[in-house]
């Protein structure tokens, strides 16, 4: 197979795809070693990159998948027939303990935000932005949580290893992280029959 006719077939693939598609899934679905496939999709990455266009081939999530820039996403809310709903900051701050702490118990969150945190994290579960890693080796054995693959897709992660450090996090001006995380939310359809809202 040439590389061209590669190229067109993985373009294929990103364009149909729902989710990223790693080097892995690639490999089965071309038949093709992930030594071959990995330049391939680096120069899909510098071309799109380069060409200009309203999106771009992005690596999210420990995959790849077409990405539409944020500059038009004004735009593309109007695709979607549900209202986006928002974070509340106490979803936020849940979800910012979860993806820092992991894995952490619901005990655990709660001491370090003071209050009861069973509804927002549950309703962060249905979302599908953290998920159960199993259970804690202590007595009564509590659920542990981390971050799913959806939580790193939906904020661009690669991994959360690009998560912000608090370094990072305290060089940015007072409140411009909290309003990064709201507006970045915007796009996140909401759950069907749910409320719109996530709250404490």
């Amino acid at each position: 197979m040439a590389t061209d006719e590669l190229k067109r077939i993985l373009e294929a693939l990103f364009f149909a795809a729902e989710a990223p598609l790693s080097l892995d899934r690639l490999s089965v679905l071309v038949e093709r070693p992930k030594a071959d496939l990995r330049p391939v999709v680096m120069e899909l990455i510098e071309t799109f990159d380069q060409a200009g266009y309203g999106f771009y081939l992005a690596e999210v999530a420990g995959g790849y998948q077409f990405r539409t820039r944020q500059e038009y996403a004004p735009w593309v809310r109007k695709l979607s027939k549900e209202r986006p709903f928002r974070f509340s900051a106490a979803a936020l701050e849940t979800l910012s303990m979860v993806a820092y702490r992991q894995p952490v118990t619901r005990s655990e969150v709660e001491y370090l935000r003071g209050v009861d945190s069973g509804g927002v994290m549950k309703t962060l579960l249905e979302k599908g932005l953290i998920r159960i890693l199993g259970k804690k080796d202590v007595p009564g054995r509590p659920l542990m949580y981390g971050t799913s693959r959806k939580f790193l897709e939906f904020f661009g992660l690669r991994d959360l290893n690009d998560l912000p450090t608090l370094k990072e996090f305290t060089a940015l001006e007072p409140g411009l992280e909290m309003e990064n995380w709201t507006e970045a939310t915007d796009l996140l359809p909401a759950a069907p029959e749910q409320s719109n809202e996530l709250t404490e």
